[in-house]
């Protein structure tokens, strides 16, 4: 297909935003609240393909009187050359202190401590200053991270193994732990929390962005639609690199081809039986929940180059 034949805007007609937001969010949210008086910054944890869409209001509004530092995670999945873009929306926001990082290569985790230590030392403390400790509340929606991000302070500065658990699956961390320690020098210590998305989505578009990145589960959105975003998303880009993948002929953009293409070439095919003229007959049937499942999950490996989805 010519390139000058794709897509040029997305059809979101008849559908409508997943809300998921289980009582362990809204649980969450109260502690978040009971523990905001200990607490000396903010830092607020982000998916870096996604800077401006699902961010949960609740974090700046309600939370927003502390030191607030914005950290956008999964930066190796992330198109950077859109960063100084991305800056001056989120400065719009009234967010200035953000720190691209990558959890998986370590990538500028160690710039976070003195960044925290220098916004805590610029700040009034509520009159605590007689304690040499200091607490940080760490806030996301679901899986961008926050945990990978505690784990690995923890090995970098501590040389000490994991304290919270992770999954690729959002909703693992289901409530505000207790203290944990990430330096000793400064003594720093993080308060682990659920991700908590907000009760109302603001669009279709940034509801579809969210779930592309895993941070609504995948059956609340639907696999079909998810996967005709991200191939309309990938062209918009020029990342053609699933056409190599799957040994297509060249981009397309009809999902069903797509994903019976992916199918046949990953044999993830099934024999079912047509009634016909003649009989019964066998016919092959793709798969298509399991061939839109491979094409999501190999765009969420980073196996058709960096995108920014905002």
């Amino acid at each position: 297909m010519r390139l000058s034949l794709l897509r040029q805007g997305f059809d979101f007609t008849g559908r409508e935003v997943a809300n998921w937001f289980p009582g362990h969010m809204a649980r969450g949210l109260k502690q978040m609240k009971a523990r905001l008086r200990n607490v000396d910054c903010i830092v607020e944890v982000h998916d870096a393909r996604i800077p401006l869409s699902g961010r949960n209001p609740f974090f700046q509004e309600s939370l927003g009187i502390k030191p607030h530092l914005l950290i956008l995670n999964k930066m190796d999945l992330a198109d950077l050359s859109q960063k100084k873009r991305i800056h001056n929306e989120l400065k719009k926001q009234v967010v200035h202190n953000i720190i691209y990082t990558d959890c998986t290569n370590d990538q500028n985790i160690r710039q976070i401590i003195p960044t925290i230590t220098e916004m805590i030392g610029s700040s009034n403390r509520f009159h605590r200053t007689e304690n040499p400790e200091n607490c940080i509340l760490v806030v996301g929606v679901p899986n961008v991270g926050k945990s990978s991000l505690i784990n690995c302070l923890r090995r970098l500065h501590l040389k000490k193994g994991k304290a919270s658990r992770v999954g690729a699956a959002p909703g693992i961390t289901r409530s505000v732990l207790s203290k944990i320690q990430v330096s000793e020098n400064p003594l720093l210590y993080i308060l682990d929390t659920p991700g908590i998305l907000s009760p109302h989505i603001e669009s279709i578009e940034a509801g579809m962005k969210l779930a592309l990145c895993g941070t609504i589960l995948d059956h609340l959105v639907g696999e079909d639609i998810m996967a005709d975003y991200l191939l309309y998303m990938l062209n918009q880009n020029n990342l053609y690199s699933y056409v190599e993948k799957y040994a297509l002929d060249g981009p397309c953009q009809d999902i069903e081809s797509l994903l019976k293409k992916i199918a046949i070439k990953l044999g993830k095919t099934q024999k079912v039986k047509a009634i016909t003229g003649i009989g019964n007959v066998n016919i092959t049937v793709p798969n298509y929940s399991a061939a839109a499942y491979d094409f999501i999950r190999s765009y969420r490996r980073g196996e058709f180059g960096q995108m920014t989805l905002d």
